[in-house]
């Protein structure tokens, strides 16, 4: 019997997010393919973390320590952090699927941290992407080659008819805010305060944060498993999803599937499927008050809106399903594993230059105020509560954001 090619996942959580997501669709596509695959998991975890994917209870998870003490014959960073760990891994290949340039995740007055975050995309690995953006700023401002990929969907769940959590209404468009609380660039408690101002009187919430209940909303859904949130999509009208980083994100176009309309900022990734006034509309530059003109327009004149619905149904229409994009992704394990082997020696000394170089100008700007060494010590408590004891904290501090939102977006 043939010993199956062993693939391994480096993720940093397998909690419920949209870059998690995509891992397991393309790790199940590998797994039913006759890969043996595993993801090796650097934040704790049970066996139930992964049950809001349908799948996700068929993939092999295990924690780092374990997975050191095996060999595989590729391993995938799939964020920054897993990046710079690649290197203490038994295998011959390495790659790099890179979902956002991560550094835009932290605000400016982070330099190092930023740097450190960068550095990754210097590391001597392949690399594969899910939007134009990121392979265009990977070349241009790393010199790195990489393959594309596009995100696919479920069009076995995400259907514009099926099972609904509540029939829409059709005198009165339901809002749907979508998106974690207490990210900054997800600004999803400033998507709820402009939903607000704009007059939406059927506001529903779908969060994976942990909270039950919000001020001004009609219903909040909470860590939801993936095949229910359809339900969720084919009640609202008008999706209002106001981050501003991203790679190629997905509730929009599931929003589409589901027969319903957005409303987005030009965030990067945004154009790979979204048109403004064919299939949704883009607020430029950030501007909150184009956002409450745009919702206002689409919860008042009827017309409007249906004519975006039918754009968004069309691009859904036009748009591959899970099967065609993991496949893509298939064929460049099968090219990485038949490509070079990592230069291993490169590896550990851009991975060490990096770190040095992060505690140097990091140890330099702690220096500059109690502020930022007292929140580093806030977080740092908070990790060491039960889980309990912090989904709590999650709830205090989204319904703070929720009261007191952001004036405008981050």
């Amino acid at each position: 019997m043939t010993e199956k090619t062993r693939i391994c996942f480096l993720v940093g959580s397998i909690e419920i997010s949209g870059g998690t997501y995509v891992i397991f669709q393309h790790a199940c596509h590998l797994q039913n393919s006759g890969y043996d695959v595993t993801l090796a998991v650097q934040e704790p975890f049970t066996e139930t973390t992964a049950s809001w994917h349908d799948q996700g209870k068929s993939l092999r998870c295990i924690s780092f320590g374990q997975a050191r003490a095996e060999t595989f014959d590729l391993v995938i960073a799939t964020w920054w952090k897993t990046a710079l760990e690649l290197a203490s891994f038994d295998a011959p290949r390495c790659g790099y699927f890179v979902q956002s340039i991560e550094s835009r995740f932290y605000p400016e007055r982070e330099r190092p941290l930023r740097a450190l975050v960068d550095a990754t995309y210097r590391l001597p690995v392949r690399y594969i992407t899910e939007a134009t953006w990121i392979l265009r700023h990977l070349e241009d401002s790393f010199g790195q080659e990489a393959a594309l990929v596009r995100n696919g969907i479920r069009k076995d769940i995400y259907t514009a008819t099926g099972p609904a959590a509540a029939a829409r209404s059709a005198g009165n468009p339901r809002v749907l805010i979508e998106g974690h609380f207490n990210i900054a660039f997800k600004n999803t408690a400033l998507a709820l305060k402009l939903a607000k101002r704009a007059g939406a009187k059927d506001i529903w919430v779908l969060t994976g944060s942990p909270v039950k209940s919000l001020p001004g909303v009609s219903r909040v859904f909470s860590r939801i498993p993936i095949h229910k949130t359809p339900e969720i999509y084919r009640s609202c009208d008008i999706l209002v999803k106001l981050s501003t980083v991203e790679g190629m994100f997905g509730p929009p176009l599931e929003m589409f599937h589901c027969g319903g309309t957005a409303i987005v900022f030009d965030v990067t990734g945004h154009d790979e499927y979204i048109e403004d006034g064919v299939n949704a509309t883009v607020v430029r530059d950030r501007d909150t008050e184009q956002v409450i003109t745009a919702l206002r327009l689409m919860l008042s004149d009827r017309q409007h809106l249906e004519t975006l619905k039918q754009g968004g149904q069309a691009t859904a229409a036009a748009w591959p399903d899970w099967e065609h994009s993991s496949e893509m992704f298939a064929q460049w394990v099968r090219n990485a594993l038949v490509g070079p082997q990592v230069d291993r020696e490169s590896l550990n000394i851009l991975t060490e230059a990096a770190w040095s170089r992060y505690a140097s100008d990091e140890q330099q700007r702690l220096k500059q105020g109690r502020s930022i060494v007292w929140g580093y010590k806030l977080k740092a408590i908070t990790r060491r509560l039960p889980s309990w004891a912090q989904d709590r904290v999650k709830q205090l501090l989204t319904l703070k954001e929720v009261v007191f939102p952001p004036r405008k977006a981050s």
